[in-house]
């Protein structure tokens, strides 16, 4: 059977520079080498984002719940929450043990995407 290799995930943002600002303050995100014009290419870790410059795409905060592109496991996450929650990240669920074995909280971005990071409960 195929290997899958690699993951990017891949967002619609109305304003590349706000979410190039917020990815990379918030959340820690470098910017890859890759350059090409409306997009960026950002990286933490294994978690890696194209990111293109749509303007009149729909916004992501109107696909309401349920709609995270991603869900992240993370190891200390009790630091990244921290880290979000003093960067001004918006927390649309704050960080909680949940039944299924994993601490989570959900960040929305500065584009109303959703991400949920989590963690095993141990």
């Amino acid at each position: 059977m195929s290997e899958f290799t690699f993951a990017r995930f891949v967002l619609a943002v109305p304003n590349l520079a706000a979410s190039k600002e917020f990815y990379t303050r918030v959340l820690g995100f470098e910017e890859e080498a890759i350059r090409a014009p409306g997009w960026a290419f950002l990286c933490r870790d294994a978690f890696h984002l194209m990111v293109g410059e749509c303007p009149d795409a729909m916004p992501a905060a109107s696909l309401g719940d349920h709609s995270s592109f991603a869900h992240i496991l993370v190891k200390d996450i009790r630091s990244l929450y921290e880290h979000v929650r003093g960067a001004g990240g918006v927390i649309l669920e704050e960080l909680a043990a949940k039944p299924w074995g994993l601490t989570e909280f959900c960040l929305q971005t500065v584009d109303g995407h959703r991400i949920v990071f989590a963690e095993p409960t141990g």
